[in-house]
C-alpha cells in the first residue's frame, strides 16, 4: 500500500512540487501542479468507494493521473486502476492507493503524467 504522504515526499524530491488544496468544499483534495504553468499532473482525493463502483463504506484515497489513451485501457482493471474519477475518462486514470503496490509502476505513472502535462 502506498500513502499520500509517500507520494508527496516522492514528488517533492523528484519534481520540487508540494501539494496545494484548491477546494474549500473538499479540504483533503490535494493537487500536484507544475510550478511553471500551474497545470495539475496529479490529484489525490478521499472518496467513498461507491463513487467509483467499488464495495465498501469507508473513504479511500484515490490518485488521478494523466495517461495516454493508447495505454489507459490496458491499465484499467476495475480493482485498483479505474477510469479517471471526475476527469476525462479517455486521458485520465484513478489509482486506489490502498490497493496499489508502491514497488510497482505508480512512480512511473506519476512521471508520465508529469511530462504529459508539462508546458511544451
Amino acid at each position: 500500500m502506498i500513502t499520500r504522504e509517500e507520494i508527496f515526499k516522492h514528488v517533492k524530491e523528484n519534481y520540487g512540487t508540494s501539494p496545494d488544496y484548491p477546494f474549500q468544499k473538499f479540504p483533503n483534495y490535494a493537487a500536484l501542479r507544475h510550478e511553471s504553468n500551474k497545470k495539475w499532473y496529479a490529484l489525490i482525493m478521499n472518496v467513498l468507494p461507491e463513487k467509483l463502483g467499488l464495495d465498501g463504506n469507508k473513504e479511500i484515497d484515490v490518485l488521478n493521473l494523466k495517461c495516454p489513451p493508447e495505454i489507459s485501457d490496458s491499465l484499467r482493471n476495475g480493482t485498483n486502476i479505474l477510469s479517471g474519477y471526475h476527469m476525462d475518462k479517455e486521458n485520465w486514470i484513478s489509482l486506489v492507493l490502498d490497493r496499489t503496490d508502491p514497488e510497482g509502476e505508480i512512480y512511473n505513472l506519476i512521471e508520465q503524467s508529469f511530462y504529459l502535462t508539462k508546458k511544451k
